[in-house]
């Protein structure tokens, strides 16, 4: 597996100092949209911490003391989506959706949620091919040229065209300054997308699901992850943290209480800055 990291910063104390936070801090520079009022969405309380307007990333800097972390969700529309655009804005935190084109067209329900996807401020939308590789991975790259293609009908029939993409099935990155190829059989094809302009984003920490697709740790046991990634250097870039889970593990009041939960108490701490992932540090440069 080849690895290439961006520059890392030195390890910080701070992470250590979680338990001197106050538990009624708000998250400052939250990713907050004005959002469309929408009858299948539960309002957000006027008096709810963090439904304040906070500052844009464009308005100011993430200071030192900060990290940022990426959600997003992959393999939607499906069932469970309407439940993560109810967390989003609950929480009113931003996320990244990683569609995928046949969960679009497999249903008039699965058509709906994409379009409240797309008009929702707090989402923004990413290519997860087309096929999800008909869940049959290792014969799907062996065909670079038909992975290529099966991202490029995704972006054209549903409009995805900033070309941020993630493979299904492998953790693959493929950007100007971050190279990772999980399995060996993939480099080729993981190449090739690279080479027609995809930018490719794996993660750095998963929610997995149980046998019975619900999320399997508690909240409290991912957020220890979270800030072992951290305190160990082992994010693909320093102080930035690509977290995924997917739509269909949220389909149950149990894991759609524990993300709620995980979201919460990462605000809370005041550690924490949301992005979406066009905003990863030198996604948008020109791939060489």
């Amino acid at each position: 597996m080849t690895k290439t990291f961006a520059g890392k910063s030195m390890k910080k104390t701070f992470l250590g100092m979680f338990a001197l936070m106050s538990a009624t801090s708000i998250l400052f520079n939250s990713c907050n949209q004005k959002k469309d009022k929408k009858e299948s969405l539960k309002p957000v309380p006027e008096d709810h911490p963090v439904a304040k307007i906070v500052p844009k990333l464009s308005d100011e800097k993430v200071s030192s003391d900060k990290r940022v972390i990426y959600l997003t969700f992959d393999d939607g529309p499906n069932c469970g989506t309407e439940n993560l655009l109810k967390i989003l804005h609950k929480r009113n935190v931003c996320a990244t959706a990683f569609v995928v084109g046949k969960h679009v067209y497999g249903s008039s329900k699965q058509q709906h949620d994409l379009e409240l996807l797309r008009k929702d401020q707090l989402v923004e939308l990413a290519n997860h091919s087309f096929t999800h590789a008909h869940n049959r991975y290792t014969d799907f790259y062996r065909n670079p040229a038909a992975v290529v293609h099966d991202f490029d009908t995704a972006k054209d029939s549903l409009r995805l065209y900033d070309r941020i993409a993630r493979t299904p099935g492998r953790n693959i990155w493929r950007l100007n300054n971050i190279t990772v190829t999980d399995l060996k059989s993939s480099k080729e094809a993981a190449d090739q997308l690279k080479q027609a302009g995809y930018k490719v984003v794996g993660w750095d920490l998963e929610w997995k699901p149980t046998n019975k697709m619900e999320l399997k740790e508690k909240h409290d046991e991912m957020l220890k992850k979270v800030d072992s990634i951290f305190f160990n250097d082992l994010e693909k870039t320093s102080r930035h943290l690509v977290f995924l889970t997917h739509d269909q593990y949220l389909n149950d009041g149990d894991s759609m209480n524990e993300l709620d939960l995980f979201i919460e108490k990462l605000q809370k701490s005041n550690r924490f800055v949301f992005r979406k992932i066009s905003e990863y540090p030198k996604i948008n440069e020109v791939l060489n």
